[in-house]
Formats: structure tokens, sequence, C-alpha cells
């Protein structure tokens, strides 16, 4: 039986949102699509949420993943950037449930691990490794967007296994989820 998904990872950021696309075949993966959305440029915040969400619907819309990973905001020391970091997170995730795609988390440190097998590698080891596992022909010049390809790769690796991150299949689940969130 031929098993066959797209997955769509996603890094976001409120000054770039790096995105890449795998297709899987019977387990085997393959190369896509990686980019970013460019958000320096756009001094409102709420400008910059408008478009990750828009960006992340004409993904969903374009090539139609079966599931999207997205990587979780790490715990710095500034609690501003990580509340930016958290509403771009979110904006993202509501774009996949308001399509139905289910969304799953990870950690920076799972992605990492899952792509070099050390949780503490730099960009720069995940961009070689994914270069080498899908034969990029070259790396761009932000790391971004392989960021968001390793959420992607991280997520196949994961499927079938119990999953450390959160997964929502749709608002319902995720209402389910967080009763702590409903006031």
């Amino acid at each position: 039986m031929n098993t066959e998904k797209i997955i769509l990872g996603i890094d976001p950021g409120t000054t770039i949102m790096g995105f890449g696309l795998i297709k899987v075949v019977n387990r085997k993966m393959s190369f896509l699509q990686l980019n970013e959305l460019q958000l320096q440029k756009y001094d409102d915040p709420y400008v910059k949420l408008k478009l990750i969400f828009e960006r992340t619907i004409e993904l969903i819309d374009t090539w139609h993943p079966d599931e999207i990973a997205i990587e979780a905001p790490f715990f710095g020391k500034n609690v501003q950037s990580m509340l930016k970091l958290g509403r771009a997170q979110g904006v993202a995730m509501a774009a996949g449930l308001s399509r139905e795609v289910p969304v799953t988390e990870y950690s920076p440190k799972k992605i990492k691990m899952a792509i070099t097998g050390n949780g503490n590698a730099s960009k720069e080891q995940v961009a070689k490794m994914l270069q080498s596992l899908l034969a990029l022909k070259k790396l761009p010049k932000n790391l971004d967007a392989t960021d968001g390809l390793a959420a992607a790769v991280c997520h196949h690796y994961n499927s079938g296994k119990v999953v450390a991150g959160k997964s929502y299949s749709g608002w319902e689940a995720f209402v389910k989820q967080n009763p702590s969130k409903i006031k």
C-alpha cells in the first residue's frame, strides 16, 4: 500500500518566518520547497501577524499539507521577545487549524536532536545535515528557512511515535486539551 503525505514545517518569527515542505512516500522523504517570509520592513506588529497568517494559508492552499510541524518558542530571558514569538506561532497554528490541518509543535532542542543527534547543534550544523539528507543543491543565506524544513523532517522522524510536543487536530481538540485557556 502506497502511503503519501506532505508535511509543512514552520519556524515562526516576527522578523523572518522560515518554512519548508517535504513529501513522504512510503517513509521516504523528498524535498519540495523551502523559503522565508521577510517581515523586517514592517513596523506594525499586527501587520506582521496578518502576513504570517496569510502566507501560512497560502502555503496550505497551494501545497495541501497533511500535517504541520511548528517550532515552539524557546524560553529566553527576554519576555517581550517570547511574547512576540508566541503570537507568531499562534497565528501560524490558527491558520493550519482553520484549514483543519493537524498541527504539532516541537521544541528547538527536539528538532536539533532529530536532525543531527545533538540537541545543542548550531543552525549551520542543522542546515548542513538537511542539505545532506535531502540532497539540497545550495543552502539559503538566512537559515530560518532550513529551521522550518528541520521542523518538517523532525515531524516525519517522529510520526507514529508518542510525541513530547503538543498536537492538535482542530479547534475542538485544542479547546479540549487546554481547558485552562478558556474563560
